[in-house]
């Protein structure tokens, strides 16, 4: 085995149990002087309804705002008293609510946590002025061209699907929502059975299954029937839209398989090799470095619990898109033309191996993958895993997702 692996492969000791009630915990011990404490929730912006856009994210800046025995002071102040902080996140299939904080005391954050999950009341007050923060928001994204990108892409990608409108929503959805909408999408999303709580702190397995058991093992909110709908392949489309901008904005994006498939561990050593985040990216080399007509150029994979795609972004002058898009094009061919040799293909999984080592020395980021890794597969997913999962990819799979790339690569949006 290569010494670069060895030190992946001295996997940690992740605990896990699932609760009377079907709350599924993760722990792990650490030795460290900050505890990330939080919960993962199955719900997303695919799961609001037509006529609720933006409700899943509304729901996460709003649960903060006051439970039957906290209000928003209290919430804020529980964790920042101590120099910790309390934070969430939506996604389109995903929120997450977690806490940081010094170690030593779990219990506050997993007695806040609980508090918040079954006992949130969205008080008709601070949901009306919360609104306007969140449409404040939303026009922020609005003036941001390399974000609205992605989400007018999407729209294009998912036409009619509950996965094409935005997470935030518009400022006219966000404006309809009420109290009432939040309670119920809470009641019938946060429950027991589509979350994880995870825990890493220095606090043995034992303790925090007893804390677990202790704050959320009454929770009873019986699970509800998803109801999301699997997207269809779209049909290829390549739009201008002109703003009137001084830069253009392009994402080129082929949709690609779930988050499930065998195939995703070539698929992710080709993304970090097209225009991963290191410098001797593809594409960054030969856009950024060789030819110097972008000012960022980059590869992200986004991949659902049925759907997902290979996305490139790229920003430049407005009159170098057809350019970039053509040398795009010749690359994506020569990895499908060619099969790598198998020293190219460790080369490439010695450096992603290598990224996820570094990855898995953030503690916040370990928590946050360990508990949403057990909500989507039902086990830990972490860095020593993924590793040997991406050893094992041949030459010939990593080919056929690049094939796969390459046949599927028409769909293009450029804002400008």
């Amino acid at each position: 085995m290569p010494r670069h692996i060895s030190q992946i492969s001295q996997a940690p000791a992740y605990e896990q149990y699932r609760l009377s009630n079907g709350l599924r915990v993760v722990s792990l011990t650490t030795r460290s002087s900050v505890s990330y404490i939080g919960v993962a929730i199955n719900a997303g912006s695919r799961d609001e309804g037509e006529n609720h856009h933006g409700l899943a994210h509304f729901v996460e800046h709003t649960i903060f705002k006051g439970t039957e025995r906290r209000n928003s002071w209290h919430i804020s102040n529980r964790m920042e008293s101590i120099g910790g902080e309390l934070n969430a996140y939506t996604s389109k299939e995903t929120t997450v609510v977690y806490t940081i904080a010094p170690a030593g005391d779990p219990e506050r954050a997993i007695e806040l946590l609980a508090d918040l999950i079954a006992n949130a009341r969205f008080p008709e007050a601070e949901i009306e002025r919360e609104k306007e923060v969140v449409i404040e928001e939303i026009k922020g994204a609005l003036d941001t061209p390399s974000e609205m990108v992605f989400d007018e892409f999407e729209r294009l990608l998912y036409p009619d699907n509950s996965l094409g409108h935005d997470i935030l929503g518009t400022p006219e959805s966000v404006s309809r929502l009420t109290s009432a909408d939040c309670r119920n999408f809470i009641n019938r999303c946060y429950t027991p059975g589509e979350m994880v709580l995870f825990v890493s702190d220095p606090s043995g397995a034992e303790r925090i299954q007893r804390l677990a058991e202790k704050h959320f093992g009454s929770l009873a909110r019986p699970d509800s029937t998803r109801q999301r709908i699997v997207p269809a392949l779209p049909h290829s489309f390549s739009e201008l839209r002109d703003r009137q901008g001084h830069q253009a904005h392009t994402l080129i994006g082929a949709p690609m398989f779930s988050r499930h498939d065998p195939r995703r561990y070539a698929l992710m050593l080709y993304n970090n090799l097209l225009a991963g985040p290191s410098m001797n990216s593809r594409l960054n080399q030969e856009l950024r470095e060789r030819r110097g007509m972008v000012y960022t150029v980059e590869s992200n994979l986004s991949l659902l619990s049925d759907a997902g795609a290979e996305y490139i972004y790229f920003g430049c002058d407005r009159n170098a898109v057809d350019k970039c898009i053509l040398l795009i094009d010749r690359e994506l061919r020569k990895l499908a033309d060619k099969t790598l040799s198998a020293a190219a293909l460790d080369r490439i999984s010695r450096q992603y191996c290598g990224q996820m080592l570094i990855a898995a020395d953030n503690g916040e980021a370990t928590a946050m993958s360990m508990g949403k890794s057990l909500l989507f597969f039902d086990e830990v997913h972490d860095a020593s895993m993924i590793a040997e999962r991406v050893r094992e990819v041949t030459p010939e799979q990593f080919r056929e997702v690049a094939e796969l790339v390459c046949e599927r690569s028409d769909h293009r949006l450029t804002l400008c």
